[in-house]
């Protein structure tokens, strides 16, 4: 059986072809009288990033969601988006953002989504269990990832675009665990983390059974994270560890929330979390 995200890259792969062709007329189809040629229809900005950290070419998409009273040339806080290709979930993303601002049930948001290369590879921390070695041919570069993000592309982003300085992470599934590792290791690097239905049980539950420890170190976290996570089985039992093991631990400055989103599969959680993740942590000042 084919799994969420293979399902909605082949979805998104369609989407992302049928934009690429939108102006190819269709063949054998007569020219029609008083209308004008298809042209491209095009969403937000793309450019690639030679990356001396990854060794390889990277693309970035962007999308910037505006109020109607925000200027054009406003400074916006930045969404770092993982999956973020136009065949994987930029295009749902940057319209969850777009119908949430322009509704006033977010703040006005810069979209910078991440495409991926090797997904598997970058996602994951190094892992000590065979049954997660097999699931690509290379895993366990997290960190590697990490660096990338911090050392080329957030400098790059203030520098091309007008941004206040506010970032934040969403991810989910792999992308999810990304979110709450860079969280836990790296948590100067965002104001906040968005982790959707993240794969806790990655190198026997690591993450949860460090969590506890790793926050203790901590004597401060001016820094929220919101965590959302399916009914899919056993993740609902995983969920209730995680939030143990950060309940166990009073962190001054940190602002934290878990929603257990029972009716929701691994398969559909996605859409639905983020909207309530940018409804509850991007709220409009009153």
């Amino acid at each position: 059986m084919a799994s969420r995200r293979q399902v909605l890259g082949l979805a998104a792969a369609a989407f992302g072809a049928a934009v690429a062709r939108a102006g190819e007329p269709a063949a054998g189809a007569a020219a029609t009288p008083g209308a004008s040629p298809a042209a491209p229809l095009a969403i937000g900005e793309t450019f690639t990033l030679e990356s001396k950290v990854m060794g390889e070419t990277r693309r970035i998409n962007v999308y910037s969601a505006r109020a109607w009273d925000v200027k054009p040339d406003a400074p916006l806080p930045v969404l770092f988006m993982l999956d973020g290709g136009v065949a994987e979930d930029f295009v749902h993303t940057a319209g969850l953002l777009q119908i949430s601002v322009a509704s006033l049930a977010m703040r006005s948001f810069m979209l910078v989504g991440i495409e991926n290369t090797q997904r598997r590879r970058d996602m994951t921390p190094p892992t000590d269990d065979p049954e997660d070695k097999k699931i690509a041919p290379a895993v366990g570069e997290a960190a590697t990832f990490r660096r990338f993000i911090r050392e080329e592309l957030m400098p790059l982003v203030k520098e091309r675009y007008k941004t206040t300085g506010e970032t934040a992470l969403i991810g989910e599934s792999l992308a999810g665990l990304f979110v709450l590792e860079t969280f836990l290791q790296a948590p100067e690097m965002f104001d906040t983390f968005i982790a959707i239905d993240p794969t806790i049980w990655w190198n026997k539950r690591h993450i949860v059974k460090t969590a506890a420890d790793t926050l203790r170190s901590r004597k401060r976290l001016d820094k929220t994270l919101f965590i959302a996570t399916s009914g899919e089985k056993g993740q609902p039992e995983l969920a209730g560890q995680l939030e143990g093991a950060l309940s166990a631990v009073k962190v001054e400055g940190l602002q934290w929330k878990m929603v257990q989103m029972l009716d929701e599969s691994h398969m559909t959680i996605g859409h639905p979390a983020a909207m309530r993740a940018f409804r509850t942590v991007f709220k409009p000042a009153v």
